[in-house]
């Protein structure tokens, strides 16, 4: 198994941000033009991955349905850091911090209009980590 780290910046936004092109990157020179699966991993309790269509406005409405879904208010029990930072865990219940795709001939095999996001609510964290890993 091939494995390495994505330093992702976030700044302090909740964010939908696509990763689609360091993972391919990760799966060229990982997969040497072979089969397999890629792994994507967020090592943090408050974030998760998500495929879908980006630049759409796709990311927005992602947001904005986890607004509605994951109130930032005094509603939480986990109740630290920025108001409404509790919802920040109950979210990788919903997305979950994983995803595995496959590859095929050294490319992540997405359909046409899927991208990889990384999505985070938690504004008191600018600076995270994915952990990218293929298997052949």
């Amino acid at each position: 198994m091939k494995s390495t780290l994505l330093a992702v910046h976030t700044g302090h936004h909740e964010v939908v941000q696509d990763i689609t092109d360091q993972c391919a990157e990760f799966v060229r020179t990982a997969a040497e033009g072979g089969d397999g699966l890629l792994n994507i991993f967020v090592p943090h309790a408050t974030a998760g991955v998500a495929v879908l269509e980006l630049g759409a406005r796709s990311d927005d409405d992602l947001l904005a349905t986890l607004g509605e879904l994951l109130p930032a208010d005094d509603r939480w029990r986990h109740a630290h850091g920025s108001r409404g930072h509790g919802r920040s865990h109950v979210m990788p219940a919903m997305i979950a911090p994983y995803a595995t795709l496959p590859v095929l001939s050294g490319g992540i095999a997405l359909g046409t209009w899927q991208s990889v996001a990384f999505v985070d609510l938690n504004v008191d964290n600018p600076d995270r980590q994915v952990r990218l890993s293929f298997l052949s």
